[in-house]
């Protein structure tokens, strides 16, 4: 639990940074491509993959793929048919694929973290709903595509690591970003605008601070984390980031929320949470990284 509140502090920090500095101004292609390769610069050095077993080393490829690559080629696309707001209310699914992939992992089906992660949408839904478009099914499906693939990484690398306890993570991460890389360099190179350039220090800094902290560090950190809880907790923070995003924009940059709504709905989230560790708590051995 730890590693996922300081993820998504950090976090809630670069979404705005994101939103600040580099929306609309460096093409997200580019951008995604960057934080990918910078991250890589700290994990690809310390892969040992002689040390690994190559079904491990396949896994967290695959789960770099899904969790980075995938999710953020379809977040961005999703931008063409949404506008923000529409955007940011229908990530607030992405706990209930992560209740129902763990689920489906499990080869069970418990209702606790269904029921929790669904208390936690509706908190997170009453912060972030500001209208629905007309136009807006292809958008939608296009992101919860992203949300799918973003949920099924978390789940993925955890069960992952429940097969493989013994791994250190850390020399083994490097792959994670590799399978990033496998997605995001073509997406760019078919995709990305190259007119669309980082033109100032500032970009560049952003960009560092994206790539080498929030992707590289918070990845890792938030993968961690994921292995320590249980699938219901997993997908309550996931909706943790938008009242705390919410918070660090208002904050720092000043910008308007409601904050009626903010309360409101940071306090649903909250109560899921105290009702998931509830439920857990009378239910011994149920987290991500152990067999029910």
């Amino acid at each position: 639990m730890p590693y996922l509140i300081a993820v998504t502090l950090l976090w809630a920090v670069s979404f705005s940074l994101i939103g600040e500095y580099l929306a609309g101004q460096v093409d997200s292609y580019f951008a995604v491509l960057t934080r990918v390769l910078l991250a890589s610069l700290i994990f690809l050095p310390l892969l040992r993959p002689r040390r690994l077993p190559p079904r491990l080393m396949l896994g967290i490829t695959a789960t770099g793929a899904l969790q980075f690559g995938l999710t953020y080629i379809g977040l961005y696309l999703s931008f063409g048919y949404l506008s923000v707001p529409e955007v940011l209310l229908f990530t607030v699914t992405t706990p209930v694929y992560v209740a129902l992939l763990d689920n489906a992992l499990l080869r069970r089906f418990s209702w606790s973290p269904v029921v929790a992660t669904a208390i936690a949408v509706v908190g997170a839904a009453i912060i972030r709903y500001d209208g629905i478009s007309p136009d807006f099914i292809s958008g939608f499906l296009i992101l919860q595509g992203a949300n799918l693939t973003f949920a099924a990484g978390q789940v993925g690398y955890a069960h992952l690591m429940k097969r493989y306890p013994d791994n250190r993570g850390w020399d083994s991460f490097g792959f994670f970003f590799i399978g990033a890389l496998l997605v995001t360099l073509p997406a760019w190179l078919a995709l990305g605008d190259s007119s669309k350039l980082p033109s100032t220090s500032t970009h560049w800094i952003v960009l560092g601070w994206l790539g080498l902290v929030a992707s590289g560090l918070g990845f890792f950190f938030w993968n961690k984390g994921a292995t320590q809880v249980d699938g219901g907790t997993l997908g309550i923070m996931n909706n943790a980031l938008i009242p705390a995003g919410l918070i660090v924009n208002l904050l720092i940059w000043n910008r308007d929320a409601d904050l009626v709504r903010l309360a409101v709905g940071g306090a649903i989230i909250g109560l899921s949470l105290w009702l998931n560790a509830r439920w857990q708590s009378r239910t011994p051995g149920h987290t991500l990284h152990r067999q029910a």
